[in-house]
């Protein structure tokens, strides 16, 4: 049992903390000597935030989304979601976080490419197996009318926009139902107007309650974050709060 006596989503929905890093460092071995991606990092936030986190190309941002994500494991200090120390779980348990709490949406959309679209998403739910399977198409067909694909949930990947693989990956992160979604440069490989499109469904999923953490190289993303935070060398080195 991950938290005594709460589950995950009691817990998201409590007005808490709900991300808390202390004193996070993460290294890697580079010709004999550690190299530090991240040094030092504490960072708390809030429920219901909408972060954007900003940085160079090898900065740490992404780094950092991964030890939120629980995708890997810090060199030192601590690490909680939801009052999980996800910093001390084994592997099993980790998994199980992720499956349940956490849904990632990548750059390259990682769908799978010989199942529908609607099966990429009813595919998260078995994973898990929370939501029982007489109901998982249903669901996810739900999700992808919530972000705009609906009409595409039986065509293949290959046959999608770049923009309508995204939506796609989203509905894929909500399917189910987490209370944290992390974005790495989720909009990369999009145009600028679908980037403008798929950043606004992250709006909306923030305004909707959930927490969303955002990495991005362009600290002029059109997005209405709440947080800004700035990492440089594996530092945090602005973190500016925004009035929505």
């Amino acid at each position: 049992m991950l938290l005594s006596g709460h589950s995950v989503q009691e817990l998201f929905r409590k007005p808490l903390v709900i991300i808390s890093l202390n004193n996070v460092d993460k290294t890697f071995p580079i010709a004999g000597r550690p190299f530090y991606a991240l040094r030092n990092v504490d960072l708390e936030i809030e429920p219901g935030a909408l972060v954007l986190v900003v940085g160079k190309s090898g900065s740490g941002k992404s780094t950092l989304l991964n030890m939120i994500a629980g995708l890997d494991r810090p060199s030192g200090g601590e690490i909680r979601v939801a009052d999980t120390p996800v910093h001390a779980l084994d592997e099993d348990a980790l998994a199980r976080f992720r499956a349940r709490s956490v849904g990632v949406v990548f750059q390259f959309f990682q769908l799978l490419p010989t199942l529908t679209a609607v099966e990429n998403v009813m595919l998260a739910m078995d994973f898990v197996g929370t939501i029982p399977m007489k109901g998982r198409r249903s669901r996810a067909l739900a999700l992808m009318d919530q972000v705009g694909v609906g009409d595409q949930a039986d065509k293949l990947p290959a046959t999608l926009s770049g923009g309508q693989q995204q939506r796609v990956a989203i509905a894929r992160a909500l399917a189910n139902d987490p209370p944290l979604i992390v974005a790495d440069e989720p909009t990369g490989n999009l145009d600028s107007q679908t980037a403008t499109q798929v950043l606004g469904l992250f709006e909306a999923l923030a305004a909707a309650g959930k927490t969303v953490v955002v990495v991005t190289h362009n600290p002029d993303a059109n997005v209405d974050a709440s947080r800004l935070i700035t990492i440089v060398d594996g530092r945090i080195e602005a973190d500016e709060r925004r009035s929505n």
